[in-house]
């Protein structure tokens, strides 16, 4: 495709601008061939057109797309150019706070200016063994580069750290360093990595100053390598300076400083060692005031002395040589204040007695005379005579400083030397790393010699990076062989020739310098006319003859040849060095001693005076070899140091770091894009850009490309060979074959390919998008219409239904109203009708007759009238008509005008009213329509009244013209009816009455509706306060309720949340000190290893041979080590006190008195310890003595008791014994009457007496037992009296208590019930035990594993020693009873024969005697236990008759048995002897005793099993060849696969349990101490094996509770048998040595944590992470260059399935070997934690991880783990609580993140993430499509807003090497140790079975 068919609409390109260097615009128009106008328009609206350049014709740069905005390594870019470069660099440092980036082979880093937490040691573990191009950009990923290239390849490497002043390149070397200095390690135990890291605050104290554009700028370039051995550990390091920039030393510009040394010693003058340097501020001093700005914001000065002091002690430079070095120091700056003065205009004189001269003389150890002659004077010598000239006071102070500079150059050289021989190590160096830390390229307004040094050194280096770019990419397309066509880049080389070459710059410049009347101006002539005309690169300033400028390859440059001579010469006045080697201060001689002569030749010494003239022979002796060596000036000095870089450079891998300084003002993460492109041009990286660019920049593999592009693709085109596949496909797509090249394993694209396979994509998706949206959005409105026509003909329906039926009903009510009305009417008007016609009748015959007369005679008054009325009445109405007319027209005038002022005044009232009333009364519109509403309702009452008084009215008139009807009528019959004249009064005055009346019954209705319409509003007035009230009450009663509600909920949420709270602070506090104690025993552990590692070595140093010890190498024979381990202590012992006399020499000394010191310490510990163990001692005995009294007075109570229940059981057992005779003669009465059936009432009697008389028996039986076993415990101990006592057990238990009341308690109790022998001896009283537990030693109660209160070190020490003086006592007791235990041996003995000898009798009779004789034998004996009991003791007889009495009974129920048996038994003897007789006739005849005696084997043989003890004897010869066999040489997987779990554990406790039996302390002292020895040596030797740590781990918990179940203590006898019981151990209590063995099984936990974690380390991030789990749902984006085959190993890609069947197998082992079920859920819990932690901390360093879909794949691998939890029922071990930091930052890159809901519903759902993971997530979150959306950086920032209260660690990553405190719950054993046979596969046979 062609690149002009991508500038379409809408296309975004990059335009250039003065301001921000690029602008983005987007294009309005489609660009089309030969168009010289772009139509453009920027981001902010503008419309803009930009003119193409009518010569090239070059289009605009284009854009990236969004989705590559933002890539870790640059050259990932599909468009590779300068605008895209700066863009994404801007991006990822403002918006995403990442200051590193990859730009091919260069680590770009951006310097931040703020501290960030990201160089911490879990960030370096977290880039330890990682590949480059796998983690986000670091420095650390490069130091881990070099490293791994190092051990891989076994080539030397490089770091090379440049950058302009100020861009953090110091910090970034030293930050490498510190990576190595961690990863590494060093090879021995003399700190290397730490004097290496010691070494940078030495160098950055003298070798840094502050600068305009860097507070800590390093005035001088240096090369560190850090050597390392074969196994890759640092063994020492060496530095390399170049170019110290002197001139500082006398010199600062405004707002500078000199070195920060000076500042320093300043700032520390008031220390007591440093009044006599004579010291004050910084102010007072010449060399420190001249930048006029001596402090550094932040920085402590004095804090930074002792820094750099403690600094120069541990690189072994004592306090004397750093005094002196500060005495060098101070003379310097007393020097800089020492005052010249003319004396005439060609000398000058220093004045008497000047104080800072006369300091720096007494610093400096050389007479004030000599150095104030010196420093005026100088000795010129001739051919023949040598003259002594003073100098003017110019020269005279040029002199001084030049002295200055040339005292600190040699101290500066001398300490680096120093630092050098510190870190010299005398082991082979195999390998080293170098950091470069070199100035970057540098221009100023005045460049002088220093700059172009500088520039030079760039240039080298800049062609070095070239060649080294051009050749990687060379050596890539080779591989891939692909056609490689050479690229044009930049080189140098005409540059570093003019600077180098013969007749170059600094050719000229040392020939000048030889010239005795060179000047900078004559050597600025010989430049121009040299190179002016035959150099394109060398130019002339117009304005100036004493300048020059060179191109270099970043910009011109304009150097000024004032003062190049000087400083290129670098002279020292001779004779003043002479005056200083001849100081009494012998660290200035060291400086001095290798001192050449200076430029002016001189031979004699110098004399004091004036201008003397003096003759002197020139010294021949080594002249020519000191002028020889002499002439090396600076510059070539600097070329040649220069030149053996580059050889170093070229012969190592170089690694490149290019720092970027963003700003010149020192703000926090601010772009200024101007600056940033002018660093990225002179240090490469545009330069990387346009080489990778001009080839194929952008590569993908064939897999990548296909998972990328599926899309793209058909399915006929998808073929089983991917290669091919991805040919076809591009063949079609692209149609240029030029534009991609196919190499082995990778498709090698042109620039801007991959954009357009990436809008292609995105058409396709995009498409496709639509399309489903389409069809879905369809198939969503047919189905809401579907819904909504279904509804509405539904409604329909019902509606229409509904309505036929009201209109149905309406017209029957319709039609029968009409038909009721009908009739109605017709009959009221049938009815009035007729009514009115009789009436009419009778007025009209009486009307008729008198209308008739009177209508005559009015017609002829009329007639007459009329006439006369006509002529008035038409005058009288004319006058009328016009008065009215003028009156009523002037009256109208009048009352409309009046009625308009009204109006518009009332129109205007009503207008301010309304608008008014609007404005007061907004919101009462539901109040004004509510009054609306009333009106209304009395308007219609109103018209109502109004209606009905219009109808009395029109009544009224009705009636009152029918009146004035009658009035006329009765007036026309006046003269006719005169008698009627009263009649027609009465009528008036009738009628005037009725008037009345109806006028007062108007009034009566209106008062009576004005009260009903009065009352009416009060009542509604009335009801709706009522209502008001009612609802305020109600309201309030609301508020009540609820808040009584939220206040008791929230003291119930208040109390549980103090609850929890309470307990999760208990828990931690208990697992922090479970942890400190478990770290201790880790770093115990760690010293041991570290002291016999130390012993070693000193034994191989001393070379003296050990007798019984002999080592080879660290291959040597097991045996030997195995068969020596007894006297390894002691003759550890005797070698180091052999190697302290000889090995002095290679013994770190500090460590050796360190280690004396502490044997003093513990030696004086120990004199105290055991002085307050005498005197608690002598308290205990005290105690004891009072104790034994109350002892005897409870004693007595306790036997009256058990007499008592002795007495009731005995009853018992007779009442017993009597059902029991009962039932046998009820069973014999029975048997002879015959069988009774089983329904019968004998038979169900019978039953339910044996039944309940079994019952009984069973419980009578347990009692019987528990009272026996007191009995046998009272008789040994009345036996054994005071003899082995162990009070440890009552005291540890008393220490359990943390108060006086528990204690009382708990000892008044144990005064109760205690019947052990070992409590014979009571322990102190309560008040002794409660100050003992409240005694002033620190941390004195803590928690072991078991939940029990336990002591520490020093209590645990004391009780020891107590206890060790109590046996010793008791055994001087012992040996008086050792005769009569002798003597009950040989009784016992004789009685064993003798029960031997009936033994032997017994089994020559036959069963039935044979019983019979057994019975009479236990009789026999019972009877005389009986009357040596009843002899002894009354009391104890009666118990004893109990238990006679009870064996009594089970032996006659044994008798019963075996006459059974017998009989049974019998009667198939004879069935089957009858039967062979009968086969075989007669031949075989069985005999009697024969038959009987086969049943006799099974019941001797579980008489044997029961006899035996589960006890294992050995000899003391023995004890190593079982250690050796069942530790050493044993084979965990034959063991776990054959025999039962926890055997080798349960042999050695037998083993233990016999040694206790004999009562010897030395063999259990000696099997425990090797058992615990052998366990450390077989772990130390395969601890790297999981099933051996496993294996032990799960033992030496089961011998340690092995330890807890038979120790006798009463808590972990709960569980036991009475077997078990029997079994506890006798003698000794082995409370401490369970102690150890619980320390030990701890240690052995932890190593199997660490043998684990290693396992699955390399797993979980290929598993968890890379692994596609589910198929397509993540895509591939662009990988850039760092993803390059070099930096990943071959091996297997593992998968979640791998993970899980690494789980599997680590459950399984476990299993095997027995491991407890709750160590088991501990070890689970770990395993989950460090998937999470490392799987977290891996998301937060990898950009490319943090995606939508990566998002999915994480949530659904845990969900696979939480189904292994699930499928072994772990999910209560706290396993998945461990992931939920993890599911979390998975659901936040689901989650939608845009709103300020959203922001709410992150900060609410991730709380188990911290603020930083959280922002830091955010920020890295990356779409991987189109279609997905950047978290926008206001979002980011609303994050952080609402998180800024929470209070946690800064901390970024998790911490993997955290380990939880394990705590190992009592299990015990339900196996019998009588049961366990020993197989023969483990060679025990020497063991014997007791």
């Amino acid at each position: 495709m062609a690149a002009s068919e991508l500038y379409t609409k809408y296309a975004r390109v990059w335009i250039p601008d003065v301001e921000e260097v690029w602008r983005s615009a987007e294009l309005t128009k489609d660009y089309r061939q030969g168009d010289g106008v772009l139509q453009l328009q920027l981001e902010d609206g503008k419309e803009l057109e930009y003119k193409l350049d009518p010569k090239t014709n070059n289009l605009p740069h284009l854009r990236n797309p969004d989705i590559l905005v933002g890539e870790n390594d640059l050259t990932a870019l599909s468009y590779l150019h300068e605008p895209a470069v700066l863009h994404n660099l801007k991006v990822r440092f403002t918006d995403s706070k990442l200051i590193y980036t990859y730009c091919g082979i260069v680590l770009v880093a951006i310097n931040p200016y703020e501290t960030l937490p990201i160089y911490g040691s879990d960030i370096i573990n977290a880039y330890s063994g990682q590949n480059m191009g796998d983690m986000d950009p670091h420095i650390f990923a490069v130091a881990e580069e070099a490293y791994k290239q190092m051990a891989r390849d076994e080539r030397n490497q490089s770091i090379i750290v440049s950058g302009e002043s100020g861009a953090g390149k110091t910090v970034s070397a030293k930050y490498a360093m510190r990576y190595f200095a961690t990863v590494s390690g060093s090879a021995s135990e003399a700190n290397v990595e730490e004097k290496v890291l010691a070494s940078n605050p030495i160098m950055e104290s003298i070798g840094n100053a502050k600068t305009t554009r860097n507070d800590n700028s390093s005035r001088f370039g240096k090369y560190i390598e850090i050597g390392f051995d074969k196994r890759y550990h640092i063994i020492g390091a060496n530095m390399r300076t170049y170019l110290l920039e002197k001139s500082r030393v006398v010199f600062q510009a405004d707002e500078e400083r000199n070195y920060h040394i000076f500042y320093q010693l300043c700032a520390s003058a008031h220390l007591p060692e440093f009044k006599a340097l004579k010291l004050g501020k910084a102010d007072n001093f010449h060399y420190t005031k001249q930048g006029r700005n001596p402090v550094i914001d932040g920085i402590d000065d004095a804090k930074e002395m002792s820094t750099t002091r403690n600094a120069f002690t541990l690189l072994g430079v004592n306090e004397s040589y750093q005094m002196g070095l500060f005495r060098i120091l101070a003379s310097i700056l007393h020097l800089g204040n020492v005052e010249v003065k003319d004396r005439d205009s060609d000398s000058s004189i220093i004045p008497p007695n000047n104080g800072h001269l006369s300091v720096f003389c007494e610093l400096m150890g050389v007479t004030y005379q000599d150095m104030s002659h010196w420093l005026c004077h100088k000795k010129l010598k001739t051919a023949t005579e040598t003259y002594i000239k003073p100098v003017p006071k110019l020269q005279a102070i040029n002199a001084r400083d030049a002295l200055a500079k040339h005292i600190y150059a040699k101290l500066f050289n001398w300490i680096v030397d120093h630092v050098n021989k510190s870190l010299h190590s005398t082991v082979k160096q195999h390998s080293f790393i170098g950091v470069l830390d070199i100035y970057g390229f540098e221009t100023f307004e005045i460049n002088s010699f220093e700059q172009f040094c500088i520039n030079y050194a760039n240039e080298k280096l800049q062609q070095q990076f070239n060649m080294h770019v051009f050749k990687l990419e060379q050596e890539e397309y080779m591989k891939e062989q692909i056609p490689w066509t050479l690229i044009d880049f930049y080189d140098n080389q005409p540059c570093i020739n003019l600077i180098e070459a013969k007749m170059g710059v600094l050719d000229l410049l040392d020939e000048e310098c030889k010239m005795p009347k060179g000047s900078d101006d004559s050597w600025a002539q010989k430049l121009y006319n040299t190179h002016l005309k035959t150099c394109s690169l060398f130019e002339k300033p117009r304005m100036s003859n004493k300048a020059f400028i060179i191109q270099h390859f970043a910009d011109k440059v304009e150097y000024q040849c004032d003062g190049f001579l000087e400083k290129n010469k670098d002279t020292v006045n001779e004779e003043q060095i002479h005056v200083l080697k001849a100081s009494k201060f012998d660290l200035l001689v060291e400086l001095f001693h290798d001192e050449e002569k200076a430029t002016s030749p001189t031979g004699a010494a110098p004399t004091t005076g004036g201008r003397t003239r003096l003759s002197v022979k020139p010294v021949k002796s080594k002249a020519g070899q000191s002028s020889k060596e002499h002439k090396k000036t600076v510059g070539l000095q600097f070329r040649n140091s220069l030149h053996l870089l580059m050889e170093t450079l070229n012969a190592t891998t170089p690694h490149y770091v290019r720092c970027i300084k963003p700003n010149d003002f020192k703000f926090a993460f601010t772009f200024d894009p101007k600056r940033a492109v002018q660093q990225l041009r002179a240090c490469g990286v545009l330069e990387t850009i346009r080489i990778s660019a001009a080839g194929f920049p952008s590569r993908w593999t064939y897999q990548e490309f296909f998972s990328r592009y599926r899309v793209l693709m058909i399915q006929k085109d998808v073929l089983t060979d991917r290669k091919m596949t991805c040919k076809n496909v591009l063949e079609k797509l692209v149609q240029d074959p030029d534009k991609y090249q196919f190499g082995k394993t990778k498709i090698f694209f042109r620039a801007g390919q991959v954009a357009y396979l990436e809008k292609l994509r995105a058409d396709k998706l995009r498409a496709a998008c639509i399309r489903i949206q389409k069809t879905i959005r369809c198939w969503l409105a047919r189905k809401k219409y579907l819904r909504m026509k279904h509804a509405a003909t539904t409604i329909q329906r019902y509606v229409r239904g509904h309505q036929a039926r009201c209109l149905a009903k309406f017209l029957r009510r319709t039609r029968a109203a009409i038909i009721i009305q009908k009739y109605q009417r017709m009959y009221v008007q049938r009815t009035c009708y007729k009514r009115k016609q009789a009436a009419a009748l009778a007025m009209q015959c009486i009307l008729r007759a008198y209308m008739a007369r009177q209508l005559y005679k009015a017609l002829l008054r009329e007639h007459k009238a009329i006439i006369i009325q006509k002529m008035v009445r038409g005058w009288l109405a004319r006058q009328w008509f016009k008065r009215s007319l003028r009156a009523i027209v002037y009256l109208q005038c009048c009352i409309r005008r009046m009625r308009a002022k009204w109006e518009l005044k009332k129109l205007k009232i009503e207008a301010r009213s309304v608008e008014h009333f609007k404005k007061l009364n907004i919101g009462m519109e539901n109040k004004i329509m509510q009054l609306q509403r009333r009106i209304d309702e009395q308007n219609k009452d109103n018209r109502s009244l109004s209606e009905r008084l219009n109808g009395l009215e029109i009544s009224h008139a009705a009636e009152s013209e029918r009146m004035r009807v009658e009035v006329h009528r009765l007036r026309g019959a006046e003269e006719d009816a005169k008698n009627n004249a009263n009649k027609v009064t009465t009528l008036l005055e009738e009628l005037e009455r009725l008037r009345k009346d109806l006028k007062n019954t108007q009034k009566e209705k209106k008062a009576i509706e004005d009260w009903a319409k009065t009352y009416q509003d009060e009542m509604e007035q009335m009801i709706s306060e009522l209502k008001e009230q009612n609802h305020l009450l109600k309201n309030e009663k609301n508020d009540l309720n609820r808040l009584i509600q939220e206040q008791g909920q929230q003291w119930t949420e208040k109390m549980q949340r103090a609850l929890k709270e309470e307990t999760q602070q208990l828990e931690n506090d208990l697992n922090e000190e479970r942890s400190r104690y478990q770290n201790l025993l880790t770093e115990h552990l760690r010293l041991e290893e570290k002291y016999d590692d130390l012993k070693e070595e000193i034994s191989l140093a001393v070379n003296v041979p050990k007798p019984g010890h002999r080592r080879t190498d660290s291959t040597h024979s097991s045996n030997e080590s195995e068969c020596t381990y007894n006297s390894e202590f002691a003759e550890s012992e005797e070698g180091s006190r052999g190697g302290e006399d000889v090995s002095k020499a290679i013994l770190d000394m500090s460590l050796f008195l360190k280690l004396q010191k502490r044997v003093s310490e513990l030696e004086q510990e120990k004199q105290s310890l055991q002085n307050e163990l005498d005197r608690r001692e002598e308290q205990f005995q005290r105690a004891r003595a009072r104790d034994d009294e109350e002892h005897k007075k409870a004693r007595g109570a306790e036997l009256e008791y058990e007499s008592l229940k002795r007495q009731e059981l005995e009853s018992e057992n007779k009442k017993l014994k009597h059902h029991l005779n009962e039932m046998r003669q009820s069973l014999r009465g029975s048997a002879e009457a015959g069988s009774a059936a089983p329904g019968s009432p004998p038979y169900t009697v019978l039953l339910d007496q044996l039944n309940s008389s079994n019952e009984e028996l069973e419980v009578r039986k347990e009692e019987v037992l528990i009272l026996r076993s007191q009995l046998v415990s009272q008789k040994e101990a009345m036996q054994h009296k005071a003899t082995m006592t162990e009070p440890l057990p009552y005291i540890e238990d008393v220490q359990k208590l943390t108060d006086a009341k528990e204690i009382s308690q708990a000892y008044m109790g144990l005064k109760d019930t205690n019947r052990s022998p070992r409590f014979t001896r009571r322990p102190t009283e309560v008040n002794e035990l409660v100050s003992r537990l409240r005694s002033p030693f620190p941390d004195y109660h803590k928690l072991n594993e078991d939940g029990e209160l336990w002591l520490v070190y020093e209590g645990l020490k004391e009780t020891n020693r107590l206890l060790e003086s109590q046996l010793q006592a008791q055994r001087r007791s012992h040996d008086n009873e050792v005769e009569v235990l002798r003597g009950e041996l040989q009784s016992v003995k004789e009685d064993n024969n003798r029960q031997q000898q009936l033994l032997a009798q017994n089994l020559q009779l036959p069963p039935e005697a044979r019983i019979e004789a057994s019975l009479q034998h236990e009789i026999t004996r019972l009877t005389n236990e009986n009357l040596e009991l009843h002899s002894d003791d009354p009391k104890e007889y009666k118990a004893y008759r109990i238990s006679m009495l009870r064996r009594m009974v089970d032996l006659m129920e044994q008798l019963e048995k075996q006459d059974k048996t017998v009989r049974k038994l019998k009667k198939q003897l004879k069935v089957f002897a009858k039967k062979i007789n009968d086969l075989e006739g007669g031949q075989m005849d069985v005999s009697p005793g024969q038959t009987t005696d086969e049943p006799v084997h099974p019941v001797n043989i579980p008489r044997r099993e029961k006899d035996f003890q589960g006890m294992l004897e050995y000899k003391k010869e023995d004890e190593l060849k079982l250690v050796k066999n069942l530790i050493l040489e044993l084979k965990p997987r034959g063991v776990a696969v054959n025999l039962i779990p926890g055997l080798p554990a349960y042999i050695l406790f037998m083993c233990l349990r016999h040694a206790d039996y004999v009562n010897d302390d030395q063999k259990v002292r000696s099997l425990l101490t090797s058992v615990i020895n052998s366990i450390k040596k077989i772990l130390k030797k395969r601890g790297d094996d999981f099933e051996t740590v496993s294996f032990w781990l799960s033992n030496t918990c089961r011998f340690l509770h092995c330890l807890k179940q038979y120790s006798g203590d009463e808590q972990f006898m709960k569980h036991n048998s009475p077997k078990q019981n029997d079994h506890c151990l006798s003698n000794f209590d082995l409370a401490e040595y369970r102690q150890v063995l619980s320390d030990l099984a701890i240690q052995i936990y932890q190593q199997l944590i660490k043998s684990m974690e290693n396992i699955l380390q390399p797993m979980i991030v290929s598993g968890m992470l890379e692994h596609e789990t589910i198929q397509g749902v993540s895509g591939v984006k662009p990988t850039g260059l760092r993803k390059r085959t070099s930096s990943i190993a071959d091996e297997g890609t593992y998968t979640l399935d791998s993970i899980i069947r690494q789980l599997n197998s680590f459950h399984s082992i476990m299993c095997q070997h027995g491991t407890d079920p709750e160590l088991i859920k501990q070890v689970v819990k770990q395993q989950f934690y460090i998937i999470g932690a490392v799987t977290l901390n891996n998301l937060l360093l990898r950009k490319d991880m943090c995606s939508w879909s990566k998002g999915m794949q994480i949530r659904y691998n845990v969900s696979q783990l939480e189904e292994w939890l699930r499928d072994k029922n772990l999910m209560t071990c706290g396993a998945k609580e461990t992931l939920e930091p993890l599911i979390q930052a998975a659901q936040l890159l689901q989650v939608k993140k845009k709103t300020d809901e959203d922001a709410e519903a992150i900060c609410s759902m991730c709380n188990a993430l911290s603020t930083a993971q959280i922002v830091k997530v955010l920020n890295l979150y990356t779409p991987v499509n189109a279609f997905e959306e950047r978290v926008s950086v206001l979002f980011i920032r609303t994050i952080q807003t609402r998180l800024r209260d929470r209070k946690e660690s800064p901390q970024l990553l998790m911490d993997t090497k955290v380990i939880y405190p394990v705590t190992f719950p009592f299990n015990p054993s339900s196996l019998a140790l009588e049961t366990i046979q020993i197989p023969g596969s483990l060679n025990l046979a020497f063991l014997t079975r007791v």
